[in-house]
């Protein structure tokens, strides 16, 4: 008689890497919502980020690199950047950067000075790239089994932040002393409710490759999420964003898609007209709370986008004088971190106001004026890197890691659009999900095409 193969139970063996890392996105959930330099909660953010570097450089297993080096290298390049900003230079070389002329006193003697015009604000932007670090070591150093905890940790935190977001919602007057936040915005762990927005879109898009991802994924998660996507949109229109509006519709196009082939299997002994019928009836159920939403007033970022005149949108007012500042800084640029000073230097009198424009709202434009050429090379080869791993990724059988490289990769799309208008990716929340987003995409990129792969193996 033969012998029956033994049941293998889950591996919860001690992670040491799974721990810190819970840890440090516990941290970011607490005070990593800031994106300015002198919120308290950067303070806290950055001593626990290097704080667990210590621990798991001298107590942690050794990083495995195979597969994510793409990430490494673009993250090496970005650091690279304000380093090579921060490099005093000769008096002449200095004074023949453009715009610099401004930064002289008459009758004071030439010295050797760095090329970004704030230094304060490039060390700041240094200091601030320890947070992607910490992230890409973890993810380095933790196993199969550990990684395959990392999309329930990101859904908890992303649900309770939620929690806390329609807890402002309701009127709670909350106000979170770690951040720079607007009293009476619905932002949650954020100061900005854009990029809670954001955060909310990409759990539209992490909750259903949760749920169905693995073969051995209990029946009880699609419900579930299929309730968490209901509430992230929801939630979306409470916050008032109106670019959440359009990161939210973005990925609900795009959830099916990622988790079309495990439908199909979950569903292969049904007749086909259930699949298309399940998605039919999710879209009119979103819908129709959308709508209930909007008739009982309570979707505020519908009431925005009706009610939005353009000379009160101050994004498209600076927009020419942006464009000037990066033409007048090109192709060295302004130094980064520090839009806020350079821009007052160019503002014109029409925008003069008590509040101050604090980022160019384009992340795009504004990597331009920061880093110039050399800021503009690195942007143009990471979004190069993500165009051919995705295109990789969609030609590939689907599998586990396929699912979460696709995931990745739709995740790096929702920040790329969201940068157009905003700049999210410069709060350590939304760079520790950039990093792990990256990781995902770039070991998806790295695993070798197998069309026979099931798709239940816990290869993440």
């Amino acid at each position: 008689m033969r012998n029956a193969r033994p049941i293998r139970s889950p591996d919860h063996r001690f992670s040491l890497p799974l721990t810190l890392l819970a840890v440090l996105l516990g941290l970011l959930w607490l005070a990593g919502g800031a994106s300015r330099g002198d919120a308290t909660g950067q303070v806290i953010v950055r001593a626990g980020a290097w704080m667990v570097i210590a621990v798991a450089i001298f107590a942690g297993p050794r990083p495995a690199l195979g597969g994510i080096r793409p990430v490494l290298i673009l993250l090496v390049a970005t650091i690279a950047l304000p380093i090579i900003q921060l490099i005093p230079l000769p008096p002449a070389w200095w004074q023949a950067l453009p715009g610099r002329d401004i930064l002289l006193l008459p009758g004071e003697p030439p010295s050797f000075r760095p090329w970004t015009m704030t230094p304060a604000a490039t060390r700041n932007a240094l200091a601030s790239l320890v947070v992607p670090a910490a992230t890409l070591l973890l993810l380095a150093q933790a196993d199969e089994t550990a990684r395959g905890w990392l999309p329930s940790i990101l859904l908890a935190m992303i649900g309770s932040a939620v929690l806390l977001g329609l807890l402002q919602f309701s009127g709670a007057r909350f106000d979170n002393p770690l951040l720079n936040d607007v009293p009476g915005q619905v932002s949650s762990i954020f100061a900005n409710r854009n990029h809670f927005a954001l955060l909310l879109a990409i759990g539209c898009l992490l909750a259903p490759v949760w749920a169905f991802s693995t073969r051995d994924a209990p029946g009880w998660r699609a419900p579930v999420a299929g309730g968490l996507i209901l509430l992230f949109v929801l939630t979306i229109l409470a916050t008032g964003s109106r670019s959440g509006m359009l990161l939210g519709a973005i990925a609900l196009v795009i959830a099916p898609i990622l988790i079309g082939h495990h439908l199909r299997r979950r569903l292969k002994h049904a007749p086909a007209w259930v699949l298309p019928a399940v998605l039919c009836l999710g879209l009119i159920t979103i819908g129709g709370f959308v709508w209930l939403s909007f008739a009982a007033d309570r979707a505020e970022s519908i009431d925005r986008l009706i009610h939005l005149e353009t000379n009160e949108d101050m994004r498209a007012r600076a927009l020419p004088s942006v464009l000037t500042m990066i033409r007048a800084y090109f192709p060295f640029g302004s130094g980064f971190g520090g839009f806020d000073p350079v821009f007052r230097i160019h503002e014109p009198l029409a925008l003069l106001k008590f509040t101050y424009f604090n980022q160019a709202h384009n992340d795009f434009l504004g990597i331009a004026l920061d880093g110039g050429l050399l800021a503009l090379a690195v942007l143009g080869a990471a979004i190069g890197w993500w165009l051919i791993a995705t295109v990789r990724m969609w030609r590939m059988p689907a599998s586990k890691t396929i699912t979460f490289a696709r995931l990745g990769s739709a995740t790096l799309f929702l920040i790329l659009v969201a940068s157009a208008t905003d700049y999210p990716a410069r709060t350590p929340i939304i760079m520790a999900l950039a990093t792990i987003a990256a990781v995902w995409l770039a070991r998806g990129s790295a695993a070798k095409p197998h069309a026979a792969l099931p798709t239940g193996v816990r290869d993440l």
